[in-house]
């Protein structure tokens, strides 16, 4: 009987090895696992998207003239503005495109439609976005503002 028992611990000392083993197999597999798809994640996750669109850098303002925009009802918008652009432009951005989407976004508008500066916030933030769509080629922004430097109604 005494030797009956001590195999029957000698079994369950290799069966505990054992179990001991598989379960720091699999708690190093788990660990290392982890490990590999944390550093995917880190370094290689999203490193595509902000390669793919860098954010602009301001750069420098140029000024467009000043040009007179009719208006509904007889009256004028007489309005200049500037355009923020960015390092990416290599040389002197014109501004005859922006010139152009003004005149079309304000002719005929109504007086009412620019007299507070809520509305006209509005009008401006439509066109930057027309403005930067306008002078971006290939993902590379040329201009990322639009200023208003002289804005009257008569």
């Amino acid at each position: 009987m005494a030797k009956d028992d001590k195999d029957e611990k000698d079994e369950k000392k290799k069966g505990g090895k054992k179990k001991l083993l598989i379960i720091i197999i699999v708690a190093a597999v788990v660990v290392l696992g982890g490990g590999g798809v944390g550093a995917y994640f880190a370094f290689f996750a999203h490193s595509g998207e902000e390669n793919a669109h860098p954010e602009p850098t301001p750069s420098a303002v140029v000024v467009a003239e000043a040009i007179t925009v009719n208006l509904a009802d007889g009256h004028y918008l007489k309005i200049a503005i500037a355009l923020q652009t960015t390092t990416n432009a290599v040389e002197a951005v014109d501004t005859s495109k922006a010139l152009d989407i003004v005149i079309s976004q304000f002719s005929n508008l109504e007086v009412a439609e620019l007299s507070t500066n809520k509305q006209r916030e509005a009008e401006k933030a439509e066109l930057t976005e027309k403005v930067v769509k306008a002078y971006t080629e290939e993902k590379l922004e040329y201009v990322m503002a639009v200023y208003f430097t002289e804005f009257v109604i008569q």
